[in-house]
């Protein structure tokens, strides 16, 4: 497709992964937010978890790999992410770099992931708003319906952790259809295919990049602009050129 050779794109790729992520956690400080959701969307390096080489297993980069991402429900824009494990470790990283971000008090929503708990407590002290939204799932489906069809759910429950949060806003719905974004911007995230990263780093400057991509250049439909100009963070729209000289 490029006419260059793989190990050139992979170059190119560490190289502006690197200087996008430099940028935006430069750039993405003192943010106005008043309500912030959070999730973690799953893929995987090397191979599957089940797949992994008995020598390779517990190794950072072989198997289950979860982006957490931090959304302003208000503007889009993605105000923290990053690229690790779903354990109690990484949890308070991302949420110490999610509070470094903010100039002001927020409402922060969660899923039911217990790691939240200690790591929102850890990271805002009692200044915070904080809700977990938690569904509730029926029965599994059954083996032969389908290989990736989830459990049923049967509702949600709003769960008051800290302070005075608005019910009424305590959703995280504009961050899991981030994740549809995702996966359809990023070919390492769509399942069933051999695009997966073979690289934890190759990973991270893929999402490092999107999100570039997504918060500076792409037009949010709603929104009209894009999610770093709404948060007025930029007040004009990037080109992917602007992008490339980052790394220069």
């Amino acid at each position: 497709m490029t006419g260059v050779a793989k190990g050139t794109v992979l170059s190119l790729l560490g190289r502006v992964g690197l200087a996008c992520a430099e940028y935006q956690n430069i750039t993405l400080k003192n943010l106005n937010c008043k309500r912030i959701q959070c999730d973690e969307i799953w893929a995987f390096c090397y191979a599957k978890e089940k797949n992994v080489p008995k020598k390779l297993q517990g190794k950072f980069g072989y198997g289950d790999m979860w982006t957490w991402t931090a959304l302003d429900a208000d503007s889009k824009l993605i105000v923290s992410f990053l690229v690790g494990n779903r354990d109690a470790y990484t949890g308070r990283i991302f949420m110490q770099d999610l509070a470094s971000r903010l100039s002001n008090k927020v409402q922060l929503t969660t899923d039911g992931h217990r790691v939240y708990l200690e790591a929102v407590e850890y990271a805002f002290g009692g200044d915070i708003d904080y809700a977990q939204i938690v569904k509730i799932y029926g029965t599994e489906p059954q083996p032969q319906n389908t290989r990736y069809s989830p459990s049923k759910c049967l509702g949600t429950q709003q769960i008051k952790i800290n302070g005075e949060p608005d019910l009424r806003h305590t959703s995280t719905s504009y961050v899991e259809r981030q994740n549809l974004t995702m996966r359809m911007s990023m070919r390492r995230f769509t399942r069933l295919t051999n695009a997966f990263s073979k690289k934890a780093d190759n990973l991270k400057h893929a999402v490092a990049l999107h999100f570039m991509y997504y918060n500076f250049c792409r037009i949010h439909q709603t929104l009209r602009v894009t999610p770093a100009m709404e948060a007025g963070v930029t007040n004009r729209m990037w080109a992917l050129e602007d992008i490339l000289r980052l790394a220069n």
